[in-house]
């Protein structure tokens, strides 16, 4: 049963369970960007009270014996307003990962950093075999920051992913993964 920490620290970074009252900030932060959730499987969000009921569930996953969501809530290290997410979700010997970063910090290897950190922590555990992630086919930044990663880019999978905030058709998404 993997069972992460519910805190942890980079460099640059510390990753805290969410809260339902971080909702606001994450609101202003990058939940409402168009351009931050261009390639997501979720539309920006228009209301912070529903920000705060997805805030509210993930921070339930933590509660659970077995979740099957552990999410973080990435804050510069000194402060506790996050800009941005990143989270695990296993499935057996296997455990994707998914994240999102505030605009403003883009192209500082701050999400490098803390893939890296989730990666490595991931892959450290007994029953954990494979760890992965995937994006959109055209979000090559996103590609690198899996690289980066300590990822190895294995395939492109055609029309796997709806990014609703491009349309309705599914879109290829390179897939990464890092395997013991």
């Amino acid at each position: 049963m993997l069972r992460p920490p519910e805190t942890f620290a980079t460099a640059r970074l510390t990753a805290r369970r969410p809260r339902a009252e971080d909702a606001p900030t994450v609101f202003a932060a990058y939940a409402n960007d168009p351009d931050v959730t261009r390639y997501l499987s979720w539309a920006p969000y228009t209301r912070v009270e529903l920000l705060a009921d997805f805030l509210r569930d993930r921070a339930a996953d933590w509660e659970r014996p077995t979740s099957q969501h552990y999410a973080w809530l990435l804050c510069l290290r000194g402060t506790d307003s996050p800009i941005g997410s990143i989270g695990l979700m296993p499935d057996g010997g296997k455990v994707m990962c998914g994240y999102v970063l505030a605009k403003k910090f883009w192209g500082r290897g701050m999400m490098t950093e803390a893939l890296t950190a989730v990666v490595e922590w991931t892959i450290a555990q007994t029953d954990v075999y494979r760890v992965w992630a995937y994006c959109d086919a055209a979000n090559l930044a996103s590609v690198r920051v899996m690289e980066k990663s300590g990822l190895t880019r294995e395939t492109l999978l055609r029309r796997w992913h709806v990014s609703p905030n491009i349309g309705a058709e599914p879109r290829d998404c390179i897939f990464c993964a890092k395997v013991k």
